[in-house]
């Protein structure tokens, strides 16, 4: 028992020590910042050619599995291949420039959309599709990689909305879902030309929620007053400190219903063979059962998606990257090791319910 006491202490010394020490980088780093006078963390955008990677992969394993004397004839083969294609170009270079920035082949670009609560992949997706846009022809492609369990209406509105900017300049856009498009995350993926998602992927959501506590009775016996004072009768409606009524509660019944009205109509809208009075109960389906109700068009990963396309089209994964300041990447960094931490214990306790 000795031993635990003192351990104990141990970790709660080198835990204050270490919030000490992250809190000085941060007063440091944010004094430092604030003596050179304000720093805008302007972004850039980073191109990948996927074509590129999943040929050097290729290659690497073809090295391995394959006789050498073999890739050395397919070496010389594509070596004679790519002088012909020099030769077709350099007799394009010589037509008028309209010719010249004509692609030879159809573009993919693609996106990814990580979602929290609060749709904050916005901002970076904003910028991707302006950039995106500022090329793309009607006959290339956007792919959005979406995974999103939903959040705040407006939000999720606003990211829904970047995406209409695709589809209103006619290129067609493609939404891949390998994990979860629910909620919010629905609402975006059904502006899509196409929806993919895998076999287990979860799809739908289709419903609204508020929630909010309430701490009135419990400053009662404090006691504690609180004040509020409004203009306009449904300025508020239910609080978390003050009484709540039957009125203020139909009053907030009825916004939810509203909004619930208005995501049903946009996705009505976007998804015309949906039967979406069915399926707009909140409920959620795998990919497969998702299928059966028209939620998505295919089941296909976003893997299987892609590659299929390496032979036919040049593929360029587009991200907009900002430079954070050094609070930013510590409370990312303390954000995640406390995630992984959590994850690993709920892991822990719940092994029961995942699959061995």
């Amino acid at each position: 028992m000795e031993f635990l006491v003192e351990y104990g202490l141990f970790l709660a010394k080198t835990a204050t020590m270490l919030v000490a020490i992250v809190i000085v980088i941060s007063l440091i780093s944010g004094l430092s910042q604030k003596g050179g006078g304000k720093k805008e963390h302007h972004g850039h955008i980073e191109v990948t050619k996927l074509n590129d990677r999943y040929k050097h992969m290729s290659e690497t394993l073809r090295k391995a599995a394959f006789d050498h004397h073999l890739l050395k004839r397919e070496a010389k083969a594509a070596k004679d291949r790519l002088k012909r294609e020099r030769s077709q170009r350099k007799k394009v270079l010589k037509k008028s420039p309209a010719e010249q920035i004509t692609p030879e082949r159809k573009r993919v670009f693609v996106l990814n959309f990580d979602g929290d609560m609060k749709a904050s992949a916005t901002a970076n997706l904003r910028e991707e599709i302006t950039a995106v846009l500022s090329i793309a022809q009607p006959d290339d492609e956007v792919v959005v990689r979406l995974e999103s369990g939903g959040g705040m209406v407006h939000s999720y509105g606003l990211a829904s909305s970047q995406l209409v900017r695709i589809t209103n300049k006619k290129i067609p856009l493609t939404v891949c879902v390998d994990k979860v498009a629910a909620s919010g995350g629905y609402m975006m993926a059904c502006v899509a030309d196409r929806i993919l998602a895998a076999p287990f992927a979860v799809l739908g959501s289709i419903g609204v929620i508020g929630q909010l506590p309430n701490f009135h009775r419990l400053l009662q016996r404090i006691p504690v007053d609180y004040e509020m004072q409004t203009a306009g009768e449904y300025k508020r409606t239910l609080t978390v400190f003050g009484e709540n009524t039957d009125k203020d509660r139909e009053k907030f019944a009825e916004d939810l219903e509203e909004t619930h009205v208005l995501f049903k109509q946009f996705i009505r809208d976007k998804r015309q063979a949906l039967d979406v009075d069915a399926v707009a109960t909140g409920e959620t389906w795998y990919g497969t059962r998702a299928l059966e109700k028209k939620l998505i068009d295919d089941i296909q990963t976003s893997d299987e998606y892609l590659s299929g396309q390496i032979d036919h089209a040049d593929i360029f994964e587009v991200e907009y990257v900002t430079r954070k300041s050094l609070p930013e990447r510590l409370g990312i960094a303390s954000q995640e090791a406390m995630d992984r931490l959590l994850l690993t214990w709920w892991e822990r306790l719940h092994k029961s319910r995942f699959f061995s």
